[in-house]
């Protein structure tokens, strides 16, 4: 398979463009997150950026995989789910930073959560490749959720 280096690099940069969306409200107002209880296995702000750099560096690869891969019914799916769990991304950082709503934020990412499952199946079926390379984000928000939980118990 010939890489199509100008499409691949489209990819994983409009990946981390519009991932880092979600910086809008984590940026914002660091006033309440600094004042809030975290729990003992929260990582330093440091790490969110490069990790979260990794994560939609390696979606924009798998959706690569799946955007070149042949036309079909089960591509199109995949490829809407990916838009549809992109959006859930972007918005549980406006939950949990914007609105400062822990239980909503935690609400929304299991529903994240989900539908980054369903996606990395899809793309699986479409890309074995693109399905693997889904994974990490998948536990990376699977952390994020446990996390997301304990702020929220912590706090309420």
């Amino acid at each position: 398979m010939k890489i199509n280096w100008m499409l691949l690099i489209g990819f994983v940069v409009l990946c981390n463009l519009i991932g880092s969306l979600g910086a809008i409200w984590t940026s914002s107002d660091r006033s309440w997150y600094n004042q809030i209880k975290k729990p003992s296995f929260n990582p330093p702000s440091w790490v969110f950026g490069p990790a979260w750099t990794l994560l939609f560096t390696l979606m924009g690869i798998a959706l690569y995989l799946v955007w070149t891969s042949p036309s079909s019914n089960i591509r199109t799916i995949a490829l809407v789910l990916f838009g549809v769990q992109f959006v859930f991304n972007i918005l549980w950082s406006y939950l949990f930073f914007g609105m400062h709503n822990p239980i909503l934020a935690f609400i929304e990412i299991l529903i994240l959560l989900l539908l980054i499952a369903i996606t990395g199946v899809y793309f699986f079926v479409v890309n074995s490749s693109s399905g693997y390379l889904l994974i990490p984000y998948f536990f990376w928000v699977g952390f994020a959720s446990l996390l997301n939980y304990s702020i929220w118990k912590l706090n309420a």
